[in-house]
């Protein structure tokens, strides 16, 4: 007896990576996306082209059999690259020597996972852009080509973004929880490009941040030498995307609060005018699944960029409902059950370090007490792995759940402040009793 037709809908990296999941299972998988082909077309729509591919992630792509050419299409980052105002820059290791994360295109990496799907036997039809979905009946109606088309499916899995067509049809049943809520800052990218030489203009191995407060700018590594920078400034205000309305205002803010940016973005003010401008939210809803159609990735936990894990989280998704279709299989609703319930408590708290990581990057990394907690939590590590693990680490190189991880850090950070009460600043992190401080967490 064949497998059920299995539609997706959203063709970017969550859904491709799904479909060859699915596809090696044996299901027929149907993937739709509203945009051509990327293979074919510059189609990125003012969407970050970089983003940063950790453990999580690696695991998922290692798991679904996709690992053999990633080294084409990213660059390991092994700390962040802090830049002052004065434009001094210091360098912060993100864990131990051997650990980084990896700054990937989107485009790129897209590009060839929709290839690895289509090689395991998935289809995938561009230009259809979903207009209704109909759960009770699993029947997808799409406008293509000036007509319109209706496929139906056994099983319906909506991995279409943080503006879900899937999830819209949900607000309309019963018993269905939503949130979504916007940061007053947006963002808008800019570029740097590569050297007179062709080589990189600043260091490659390191994720650059200017943090200044209330905004900041970073910078990741792209494999052709250029670097893509992302803006993250208040809609409005005196230092603001509306407030920046003139060449003249965008030349001076830069001048002032990102100087050693100017030599290295030549045409500043043409990029920032002509690049657009978008909004960063946050999505949070219950239940995922209603009859036989699931939501998934940023469909159902869209957040914010600031933990580099809106990537990662969704790749994990895939990876666990293809452990628990293993397990569960053929019976849907189980499946669709054990998802989102194991999992919702892990993206709530996601999205929680997200947010928080954003006070931590556009502001905190440049203090000096931010600084001194950093050397001490390595320190306690490696002496004592078992015992304190640092958050970022939790997140970034582990698989550990994320509300596992979110508890953990939230008791380690109880310590801290205990640490802070009982050393001052200005006590080297070696010249801390770090026996003492363990016994704290026994």
């Amino acid at each position: 007896m064949a497998k059920e037709k299995i539609l997706i809908l959203g063709a970017g990296l969550v859904g491709s990576l799904l479909s060859i999941f699915l596809a090696k299972k044996g299901f027929k998988v149907e993937v739709f996306e509203k945009r051509p082909d990327p293979r074919k077309n510059d189609v990125l729509g003012g969407r970050s082209i970089n983003l940063a591919l950790s453990d999580r992630g690696l695991l998922a792509l290692e798991k679904a059999g996709v690992t053999r050419n990633l080294n084409k299409v990213m660059l390991p980052m092994h700390g962040r690259m802090i830049h002052q105002l004065d434009s001094q820059v210091h360098f912060q290791p993100y864990g131990k020597a051997n650990q980084a994360i990896n700054s990937v295109s989107r485009g790129l990496l897209n590009e060839y996972l929709i290839g690895e799907a289509e090689a395991a036997g998935a289809s995938f039809r561009f230009g259809h852009k979903c207009e209704q979905a109909d759960i009770d009946n699993s029947v997808l109606s799409f406008s293509t080509d000036g007509k319109t088309k209706e496929y139906r499916g056994d099983i319906i899995i909506g991995a279409d973004g943080a503006y879900s067509v899937l999830r819209a049809s949900f607000l309309h049943s019963d018993r269905f929880n939503f949130l979504q809520d916007y940061l007053p800052h947006g963002y808008k990218e800019l570029n740097i490009p590569a050297g007179k030489n062709g080589e990189f203009q600043i260091d490659p191995n390191a994720l650059h941040i200017w943090p200044r407060g209330k905004f900041m700018l970073i910078a990741l590594p792209n494999i052709d030498k250029s670097f893509t920078c992302t803006l993250f400034l208040p809609f409005e205000g005196d230092s603001s995307f509306d407030a920046l309305d003139t060449p003249e205002k965008v030349g001076a803010f830069f001048s002032e609060v990102f100087p050693d940016t100017l030599p290295v973005i030549p045409n500043l003010t043409d990029q920032f005018f002509t690049n657009p401008t978008s909004s960063l939210v946050t999505i949070q809803c219950y239940p995922w699944s209603k009859k036989r159609s699931l939501l998934l990735g940023d469909a159902s936990h869209a957040i914010v960029p600031f933990f580099g894990q809106g990537m990662n989280a969704g790749f994990e998704d895939c990876r666990l409902l293809d452990e628990i279709i293993d397990a569960e299989y053929p019976n849907w609703e189980t499946v669709f059950q054990t998802f989102e319930k194991s999992r919702k408590p892990n993206t709530d708290a996601i999205a929680k370090l997200a947010n928080d990581n954003f006070i931590e990057m556009r502001d905190k990394v440049a203090d000096a007490g931010f600084i001194w907690q950093k050397k001490l939590e390595a320190r306690i590590h490696e002496k004592y792995p078992d015992k304190w693990t640092p958050l970022y680490t939790m997140v970034t190189f582990s698989n550990m759940p994320y509300s596992k991880a979110l508890e953990r850090g939230n008791r380690q950070e109880s310590i801290m402040r205990k640490i802070r009460e009982v050393y001052p600043m200005s006590t080297p992190p070696e010249a801390i009793d770090l026996e003492k401080i363990v016994g704290w967490l026994d």
